[in-house]
């Protein structure tokens, strides 16, 4: 029985889902070997411990966030799609196959609405003129659909009348926001944000809890994906009423809750820098009921952890999330001073994963499950949750 294949008609151009060509049972074969491979020395082939990898079942139109550049064109049109790769060439994109439908037909109404109503694309390499860049955020659970206009300034000419032009041209939309980056920059938000239309704010849900999602909230593209990596996250950490949790690298709140909202009784701390994302956090927690049970601490984590280490303070379980880069030396012995029973480790890079893990096993921890899990189809991205569990004496 031959592989069913996918196809993009922008895949030649864009090459962000590189192994596209791949049939894709293939693709989720090649992952494994290679968690498998990177994990040889500290996990037993021949044991249960390295799990098989959790796939889609259709690996299309998963990506619930899509984004365009903008570019002026010849006579005052607007060109929008993506840059060709090492340029500011804007290649058109009709057609996404991994995007959310909704996604590129609103990016593509409002670059044509913006158009008409003349407002100026931005020239990356002269540095001028006014529109950036749009992001669209779709629901996954719910019908909203949040549009984010990055734009080189504070305002747009004729605010109100392009917002009104906006949503007739593409009733999908639920909310505006205007994001302002005048940084002469690759990255595509800046860091302020005021509400257009709708309060500027969208909102969905991973097992069964409602989070709020702004312009700069961190909010995994792929949702049902992420739900597997939460409960591989959630059951790992084998919570029961009464214990108290802490959630590290919290972000907007989304496994901590996630959690709280699957276990009564359970206490959840969670622990993030960027005071935006906590105050996000606490305002999911109120919208679900759950801030008795869940609080946000706006802190460095490891310097909060060594604090709590301190004064006696214990957690049964740290669920830690980071960044690419993975961990710290610093936070991974924060942690050992911390000595949970238990460490979840969910990780966006497995190699930078790997290095961190050899800090816990050296300090009483041992591997009891690694999962690897495809949030990203058609490239070569693979996520991992590990499980670890504190070492009996």
């Amino acid at each position: 029985m031959g592989y069913k294949t996918y196809i993009c008609p922008t895949s030649k151009n864009c090459g962000g889902c590189e192994t596209l060509a791949v049939p894709y049972p293939i693709q989720l074969e090649r992952k494994q070997q290679q968690v498998e491979e990177l994990f040889a020395d500290i996990v037993d082939s021949g044991s249960d411990v390295l799990q098989p990898i959790v796939g889609m079942d259709e690996p299309v139109r998963f990506r619930n966030k899509a984004a365009t550049p903008f570019a002026p064109g010849p006579k005052g049109t607007i060109r929008s799609g993506f840059f060709a790769k090492g340029t500011h060439r804007i290649v058109r994109c009709r057609s996404c196959l991994v995007e959310d439908e909704r996604c590129r037909r609103v990016l593509d109404s409002f670059a044509k609405t913006s158009e008409l109503c003349k407002v100026a694309a931005y020239d990356e390499d002269k540095g001028r003129g006014l529109l950036r860049h749009a992001v669209v955020r779709a629901g996954w659970k719910t019908d909203e659909l949040l549009l984010t206009i990055v734009a080189n300034g504070e305002r747009l000419p004729r605010e109100r009348e392009l917002v009104k032009r906006i949503v007739k041209h593409a009733p999908d939309i639920t909310a505006i926001a205007l994001n302002t980056n005048v940084r002469k920059t690759n990255a595509i938000l800046g860091p302020t944000s005021r509400p257009l239309y709708n309060g500027g704010v969208m909102h969905d849900q991973l097992l069964g809890v409602t989070f709020e999602i702004g312009p700069t909230s961190f909010y995994q593209t792929n949702p049902s994906q992420t739900e597997v990596l939460y409960r591989l996250a959630i059951e790992g950490a084998q919570l029961q009423a009464g214990m108290r949790v802490l959630d590290a690298y919290c972000g907007i709140g989304t496994i901590g809750l996630c959690a709280a909202s699957q276990v009564d009784g359970l206490t959840v701390t969670g622990v993030e820098l960027g005071k935006g994302a906590v105050a996000d956090a606490r305002r999911n927690a109120r919208i679900n009921g759950l801030d008795g049970q869940c609080r946000f601490v706006c802190a460095d984590a490891t310097a909060f952890m060594k604090d709590t280490a301190k004064r006696g303070e214990r957690y049964d379980a740290v669920i830690m999330d980071p960044p690419r880069a993975g961990s710290t030396p610093e936070f991974l012995a924060s942690i050992l001073a911390l000595a949970p029973r238990r460490v979840v480790y969910v990780s966006c890079n497995a190699v930078t994963q790997r290095r961190d893990l050899d800090q816990l096993l050296a300090g009483g921890y041992r591997i009891e499950r690694l999962t690897p899990v495809d949030m990203f189809p058609h490239t070569k991205h693979v996520e991992t949750v590990a499980l670890l569990a504190k070492k009996r004496k």
